[in-house]
């Protein structure tokens, strides 16, 4: 896979490269954001890992400006910072992932293989999904309200597709966990619930009381009212 490398300390900018390189990706690197942004916007990179504290341009920023011009680019962010605010907020600019400082170089390889995985299963044909008054396109990342245009991140639609393919039964958190993340379902983790607030913020008339994507109490997620 075509891996784009944008993390600002040397040190670990080289591991990285040699971890990557020696797992079979083709990696190109850079080391400020507005480097690494160029870079998205005009190459063919078919991943992003991205640091969040970086030189010139911070990793929520270039992440919110590639979401509007390539919102089907798989983004793994990494961050020293472990407070859940500073991960929703990557969550709401658009990343599909994040991995907190330090790690594990075998977690970092599952984790970018996951998103190739789900990268390469992007369907060919059209995904437009009607409900409740929101128009879902599912294939280019993309959803409208009524003049309210909005992207979405490839988890987004990616749990959409879900629970949309199984519409009459609730989806258990641990299944989301392993289908959309590609990591295993009994980790300890919020993601999935982070990432279906912020996901409601877009698609909802009222994401205090959703609609599409409801709550099953003890259980997880289900699609709602398909009209």
């Amino acid at each position: 896979m075509k891996v784009l490398l944008v993390e600002d300390e040397p040190a670990l900018r080289e591991g990285l490269l040699d971890l990557l390189r020696g797992a079979g990706h083709q990696v190109q690197a850079a080391a400020d954001g507005m480097t690494g942004l160029k870079l998205a916007l005009d190459g063919d990179a078919e991943l992003l890992v991205l640091d969040l504290m970086l030189p010139k341009l911070d990793g929520l920023e270039v992440c919110r400006k590639l979401r509007r011009s390539r919102p089907e680019l798989p983004i793994l962010m990494l961050t020293a910072r472990g407070s859940e605010e500073d991960k929703v907020k990557g969550l709401k600019l658009g990343a599909d992932d994040y991995l907190t400082k330090p790690f594990g170089p075998r977690e970092l390889l599952a984790r970018i293989e996951a998103l190739a995985r789900r990268a390469k299963k992007s369907p060919s044909e059209s995904e437009i999904v009607e409900v409740d008054g929101c128009s879902l396109d599912l294939g280019r990342c993309q959803g409208a309200r009524g003049k309210s245009q909005f992207t979405l991140t490839g988890k987004e639609a990616a749990i959409l597709r879900w629970l949309h393919r199984h519409k009459a039964r609730a989806v258990p958190r641990a299944e989301l966990l392993e289908q959309v993340w590609g990591t295993r379902g009994d980790l300890e983790t919020r993601t999935v619930d982070m990432t279906i607030a912020n996901l409601r913020q877009k698609i909802e008339r009222d994401p205090e009381q959703p609609a599409i994507v409801v709550s099953v109490k003890g259980v997880g997620y289900a699609w709602g009212n398909p009209k």
